[in-house]
């Protein structure tokens, strides 16, 4: 019995590329240090595949910053403005368009479906030449191969590619991204063709929006593209993988009717209706299936026998030499090893896995299968037990509020419109008054003392000293900057879940947990294995003491119960909501004590609510009811004189519009500059907001450093479709990721444009 992965992480087991990666963007290593680094990194992790007996080990996987713009380099679709002119796309190119450049911004970043990956948002236009402008497909096949590994190259397939894009900043919004099929079908043809001369026997084309709701035109376009590749498939086998979701009953009957597809992928865990449709519609005899049992988005143990059942139901549909074990989804959205987490508890480790252990497991599935014994499922069947009947996981106090929680209303007694009035006669904030969202550069030189502090190699008081120092430096800089709404720059935070998981029960902490974010930013996302209260206020000591040293309002900080969970790897026992109910009470008693400190500006971020929206239309009502109603209880028992933040970053939101607004929040700052005000557009369309509002004025995952002219040209455009007496002043997101030297510059500018705006207005009167 055969197993296989769709993916697998490409960081390193402890962050070596993204090490290398920001070497070289510093200038300190050259492209031969950075690719010497990433090709060490391929070979161990083909090895390693190999080494654990997998027999479909996946290539081209493997990315420098995005397999979306990977894909973008592969067609060659550079965006005029990055200045390339032809040939094999090199790496100036590829980082001008994932990070920007000097004279140019970066191109738009969005999240990867309903996950906390972001990838980069190819631009299309109607007369776009596709052209064969990057090997890497071939060369990381042929890479295996010489060291004794045969591999299937990966490839995002065509239809998602272009259902991924988006229309080019002077085309019509209206442009038909589909109409390109014709066009881009050559160039994938190219690939295969040169794979094929290579050698190789697979090539899998990933389609995850197969798991979406397709019109019968999108279905049509997928027919299409895979009909046209038919001719060129002759001695090579393809597999159409999909994952994150069900695929639906239309799609599903067009999938196993196409021709050129030798093999299917599809996730059963995310996507259990699927494996009823299998029993119901049937499979092909002639097409393998490659079943997602293991789970790819989390860092839990196989239910080995759980899994096994589902295979052994597939095997009275599908050929037994046709059935493959594999992952739902790229491992690339779990933890590298397990092997290299010392602090964890004996206990809690044998609940888990990481990537690592998922091949293992996904091989131990395999043989189970085909009936040969495998040491781990006694211990795996042990593990699942003592996870279910653990007293850690379960605490009655906290079950009990939570349940209560489905009994009350928590929405504000007061309108919006009256709560900022009474705000603003507090407040006496300027019109478009000047904020930032919480977090100001770690510089190297905190991260040793926060790492210094947790290894107990610095005593308590030296570790708060330095914070305050730090807090006081960030405070006057803002003063002398002449924002308005100050934060404190959180310098005693390492992440913004993992700084409020560490102080509530119910979370597990790794060393080494790191998950790619976007290019060489990774997060480590806390374990929530059990129910969650809050034993201590968390932030109110920080805070207070910012507040002390400034007269200007000073934003408490925190991080909303969706976020906390989306950003989490959330336990599988019980419904998300329940844990998220259980993470709202505990930020809800945070924000209590941070108004009863004195603290009269509270931002609650949400950035990743978009993300948790389900995938299917049929499932966003209940989840934004839900999750809605999880923010609102965090803030439900303030006074109306306490001004409500909160924060949105890098997903599209427009469709989800008035969810936002039903979050009762008093001022929202969201993500805008980086997605070509895409934001904007929704307000054009007629809708109204009435509470306070910051669209982002710059961007802020790109070095570049915007001039006042162009955040005034910016926030013209807001105030063409905004009230100048809701809209604030911010930078897209948070300021934790860049230098002093491009903040400076970049919070000058901003300041400057609203006075100039300001100024302007006064004028006019």
């Amino acid at each position: 019995m055969a197993s296989h992965v769709v993916g697998y992480p490409r960081i390193g087991p402890k962050r070596e590329l993204k090490f290398a990666l920001e070497s070289f963007w510093d200038g300190k290593s050259s492209a031969e240090d950075l690719e010497r680094v990433a090709k060490d990194l391929r070979v161990a992790i083909w090895k390693q595949m190999a080494d654990a007996g997998l027999k479909y080990i996946p290539s081209n996987t493997f990315s420098y910053y995005d397999q979306v713009l990977d894909t973008t380099t592969m067609v060659g679709a550079v965006p005029p403005r990055y200045g390339w002119t032809g040939g094999e796309i090199g790496l100036d190119v590829y980082f001008s368009m994932a990070r920007g450049n000097a004279k140019h911004p970066a191109m738009e970043m969005t999240k990867w479906f309903d996950t906390n990956y972001h990838y980069i948002v190819p631009e299309l236009r109607p007369d776009i030449e596709f052209a064969y402008s990057s090997h890497k497909v071939v060369d990381e096949y042929k890479e295996a191969k010489e060291v004794g590994i045969e591999t299937i190259p990966v490839v995002i397939g065509p239809v998602s590619y272009l259902l991924l894009s988006k229309p080019a900043k002077d085309v019509a919004r209206t442009f038909d991204l589909l109409s390109l099929v014709d066009e881009i079908i050559p160039i994938y043809k190219e690939v295969i063709s040169e794979l094929k001369a290579a050698g190789a026997a697979w090539v899998q084309l990933d389609e995850p929006f197969l798991v979406m709701d397709l019109q019968e035109r999108e279905l049509g376009a997928f027919n299409k593209a895979y009909s046209y590749l038919e001719e060129e498939l002759d001695d090579i086998k393809l597999i159409v993988e999909t994952y994150f979701a069900d695929v639906p009953v239309e799609t599903y009957k067009m999938l196993i009717g196409l021709k050129s597809i030798f093999g299917i992928g599809f996730d059963l865990v995310r996507g259990i209706d699927t494996l009823n449709l299998i029993k119901e519609v049937g499979f092909p005899d002639d097409k393998y299936l490659f079943a997602g049992v293991v789970d790819g988005r989390n860092i839990w143990a196989n239910d080995l026998s759980a899994s096994l059942s589902i295979l052994e139901d597939l095997e009275k549909i599908v050929a037994k030499d046709k059935l493959v074990v594999s992952t739902s989804c790229s491992l690339m959205h779990t933890a590298v090893d397990l092997v290299n987490e010392t602090k964890l508890d004996g206990e809690l480790k044998s609940w888990l896995a990481f990537a690592a252990q998922k091949i293992n497991e996904t091989v131990a599935l395999a043989k189970l299968l085909a009936g040969q014994k495998d040491e781990t499922f006694a211990s795996n069947a042990a593990a699942i037990v003592s996870r279910m009947s653990s007293p850690r996981v379960n605490n009655e106090a906290v079950q009990k509020a939570a349940a209560a929680l489905k009994e009350s209303d928590h929405h504000r007694t007061t309108p919006v419109s009256t709560r900022l009035e009474k705000q603003q006669k507090k407040l006496n904030l300027p019109t478009l008054p000047t904020t930032t969202n919480g977090s100001f550069p770690q510089t190297i030189e905190l991260r040793r003392v926060r790492r210094e502090y947790k290894a107990k190699k610095i005593s308590e008081e030296e570790y708060i000293k330095t914070i305050q120092e730090e807090i006081a430096k960030v405070v006057k800089l803002q003063e002398e900057l002449d924002l308005d709404v100050l934060v404190h720059g959180e310098p005693e935070r390492n992440d913004m879940v993992e700084y409020f998981g560490e102080q509530l029960q119910g979370f597990a902490f790794t060393v080494n947990g790191w998950v790619q974010s976007y290019g060489s930013r990774c997060v480590k996302p806390p374990i929530i294995y059990g129910d969650v209260s809050r034993p201590n206020p968390m932030t109110v000591f920080w805070s207070r003491h910012a507040q002390s040293l400034t007269a200007r309002p000073m934003k408490g900080m925190l991080t909303g119960p969706v976020t906390v969970l989306n950003w989490s790897f959330v336990r599988n026992d019980q419904p998300r909501s329940e844990t998220c109910m259980q993470i709202a009470l505990a930020i809800k008693e945070e924000v209590e004590d941070l108004e009863a400190a004195g603290i009269q500006v509270i931002q609650i971020d949400e950035p990743a609510l978009r993300e948790g929206l389900p995938l299917r239309k049929a499932e966003h009502a209940h989840y934004l009811d839900w999750a809605v109603n999880a923010f609102r209880i965090t803030n439900c028992g303030v006074t109306d004189t306490t001004q409500i933040h909160t924060h949105m970053c890098y997903s599209n939101f427009n469709d989800i519009i008035h969810s936002i607004i039903g979050m009762d929040a008093d001022v929202i700052t969201i993500e805008n500059s980086r997605s070509d005000e895409k934001l904007l557009s929704v307000f054009q369309e007629g809708v109204k907001y009435g509470a306070g509002i910051g669209p982002g004025v710059y961007d802020i995952h790109s070095p570049r450093i915007p001039d006042t002219q162009e955040i005034v040209n910016r926030i013209h455009k807001m105030l063409s479709v905004l009230e100048i007496n809701i809209l604030w002043v911010n930078p897209d997101c948070g300021l934790k990721t860049r230098k002093y030297s491009e903040v400076v510059p970049s919070l000058t500018n901003m300041v400057a444009a609203a006075k100039m705006l300001r100024d302007e207005l006064t004028s006019a009167k």
